[in-house]
Order: C-alpha cells, then structure tokens, then sequence
C-alpha cells in the first residue's frame, strides 16, 4: 500500500466451535443491539433462537465456550486499545458467531494502528515505535500477527536510531570544522 500511513492490525485468532456459524464484521459497539432476536414473520422465536433451557447439552457446552471466547477477545482488544492511544486509527472491530441460543458471539477481532515512522523526526519514531511494541504485546497471550507488529516496531526502533546516530555524529562532525578554523588570540 502506498500512503504516509501504514496500518497494521492487532488481531485476535479465531475459534471453531464446529457449529453451523454466521460471521460478519461490525465496529458497532453496542452489542446488546447486534444480539436481538431474529423474529419470524408469524411473530414465533425463530430456530436459531432457542432459550437456553431448550438447549442440549452439547449445545450449552458450544454457548459456554462461545461466552468464555467472546469475553476473551473483548479482553484482548481491549488490551491493544489502551495501550495504543492515539496511534490507533480504529476501534476494535469483531467478528462473529452465532450460537446454538441465537445470540452472536465475538471470536476474533482486530484494532488497526498507524505504523508508519514520523518523517525528519527520528526521536519521535522512537517514541511511537515504543509505542506500537507495547501495544502490539499488551494482551495476556499476544497472537502471531501481534508478535509480527511488535517485531516490526522492533526494526523502526533500530532504523530510528541508527539515523538519530547519524544526525549526532553530522552535529559533532560541524561542530569540529568549526572549532579547527578559529585561531586562539589571547597569546
């Protein structure tokens, strides 16, 4: 992609509860509002949306680990939220899964950062490479495309330096001509 910003993702992987799923998208916060009841058009509960004392147990065992995974991603995104601030161009977005009961369940999820280094600022791409790594590594247990985020805030730190060096060692370089050109008249 060609743009002054790179976005990277922060993602949580996904879980298969081998059931019959519906995935979608959405950066709409309000959950309650994305797990109302699909209503048939004779007004009775339709089959996806059984209460939870007409589930079997296999299907409440699938609910359970639904609820545990949602709980999780939120947790993980979360995470990556706080710890970005304001290099954050996103907030986290879901994706979902019907469960057996009819409601729709969070089972993986991205937060999307700005990665992209602050131009002629070399000690500014430090801080904001500093801060992407910790925001990449914020959740409990960082998945492998957070490892890769954090890896390459890794590699913007160590360009970032090496110019910051080069600027010193320029600064110091001037600083030096200058010196050996003067001529000490006080003798």
């Amino acid at each position: 992609m060609i743009s002054s910003i790179s976005n990277n993702r922060f993602t949580s992987p996904k879980a298969d509860y081998s059931q019959p799923q519906s995935v979608a998208s959405t950066n709409d916060p309000d959950q309650k509002a994305q797990q109302k009841s699909a209503l048939k058009t004779d007004g009775s509960e339709s089959t996806n949306n059984k209460k939870t004392g007409e589930l079997s147990d296999s299907d409440l065992k699938v609910v359970s680990e639904l609820k545990q995974r949602d709980a999780e991603v939120r947790a993980h995104e979360a995470a990556h939220l706080a710890a970005a601030g304001g290099i954050a161009t996103s907030g986290a977005s879901f994706e979902y899964q019907q469960g057996p009961d009819g409601i729709r369940y969070a089972i993986g999820g991205e937060v999307n950062i700005d990665t992209s280094p602050v131009p002629g600022d070399p000690a500014a791409t430090l801080r904001k490479a500093d801060t992407i790594r910790r925001a990449a590594l914020a959740p409990a247990e960082p998945s492998g495309p957070d490892m890769q985020v954090a890896a390459s805030a890794t590699a913007m730190t160590a360009q970032a330096q090496a110019e910051l060096l080069r600027k010193n060692q320029n600064t110091q370089n001037g600083n030096k001509d200058q010196l050996g050109t003067q001529i000490d008249l006080s003798a």
